[in-house]
């Protein structure tokens, strides 16, 4: 019989070796990815027109498949390793608020008030579905991983969006001035500038609104350059606490390689934690080796040496 361990191993991103949930993980991130392709298809008139029925079709066998791997989830939800401590009641109530949970339920709340609720706008429910490209976060820790990097950050990227803040205010007031009468339909008040400034200062440049007077063109040109200098804070902010997560989760794995070291040998539960530490930190499996091999050279070295 399948045990809510096993299920809850099956479902959550497949480890090293376990070929029924890496089978898994790759089907249903199949199956997510057909969705998107199948809602998009959707919103041309004329393929809806032609290939509406099997679209329509898909979506019920998508839904469904979705509905019981929600149900399944929730059913082995007790037995996941990240969920807080606690009854089987508790931990369920976990995973149904947690952000994977959430996004799970997402998956198929707008198919089923579509069908239950007719009248709904389908452009809306259509938008809603596209949410299942989240469910990938079952797989990838790209979003937790960017969350962890600005909240390790938090304080530089304050500081750096305080900046834009300033310069967005300063850019606005400064074009208003500047640019209001001589184009008092778009420039007509602070609030209707800072479209203009937000576009300026982020470098896309759509071109619907510019300046035509000497200064305001001045000002245009200093206010890219300061949009050039933020943005670029920013990027490099968000660039660099994803290098220094990386290099601080290769930091703790190493630490806790070297421990199981310390005896010379690495049990079965030494193994077993590390493969779960790797799987975690998202670390490839060649990196991870090859970390493991060089400690356990520098390991036996300094065994070597010593009298």
């Amino acid at each position: 019989m399948l045990t809510q361990q096993r299920l809850s191993e099956i479902l959550n991103s497949g480890k090293s070796g376990d070929r029924i949930s890496r089978r898994v993980d790759l089907a249903l991130s199949v199956l997510i990815l057909l969705n998107l392709l199948a809602i998009s298809l959707e919103s041309v008139d004329r393929i809806n027109l032609l290939y509406g029925p099997l679209l329509s079709a898909f979506e019920l066998f998508s839904v469904s498949v979705f509905l019981i791997e929600y149900i399944l989830r929730m059913w082995s939800a007790p037995c996941r390793d990240d969920l807080p401590v606690g009854s089987d009641a508790e931990r369920r109530w976990h995973y149904a608020f947690s952000f994977t949970g959430i996004i799970d339920l997402l998956s198929i709340l707008p198919s089923l008030l579509q069908w239950f609720m007719p009248g709904l706008d389908l452009r809306w429910l259509r938008v809603l579905r596209l949410a299942r490209l989240l469910k990938l976060s079952h797989y990838s820790s790209a979003l937790e991983d960017l969350c962890s990097a600005i909240y390790e950050e938090r304080r530089a990227f304050a500081a750096a969006i305080y900046l834009f803040a300033i310069a967005l205010f300063l850019a606005s007031a400064l074009m208003y001035l500047t640019e209001g009468d001589a184009q008092p339909d778009v420039f007509s008040s602070i609030p209707e500038t800072m479209w203009w400034a937000i576009i300026t200062l982020t470098t896309v440049g759509y071109g619907d609104v510019s300046p035509i007077t000497p200064l305001g063109k001045f000002i245009g040109a200093l206010t890219a350059l300061m949009g050039v200098c933020t943005v670029a804070l920013l990027t490099g902010i968000v660039g660099s606490a994803f290098a220094n997560q990386l290099a601080k989760r290769k930091a703790i794995f190493e630490a806790e390689v070297s421990d199981a070291l310390s005896d010379g040998v690495i049990s079965l539960d030494e193994a077993a934690h590390i493969e779960r530490l790797r799987t975690e930190f998202n670390l490839p499996e060649e990196h991870a080796r090859a970390i493991i091999r060089s400690l356990t050279q520098k390991h036996q070295r300094d065994t070597d040496t010593q009298p």
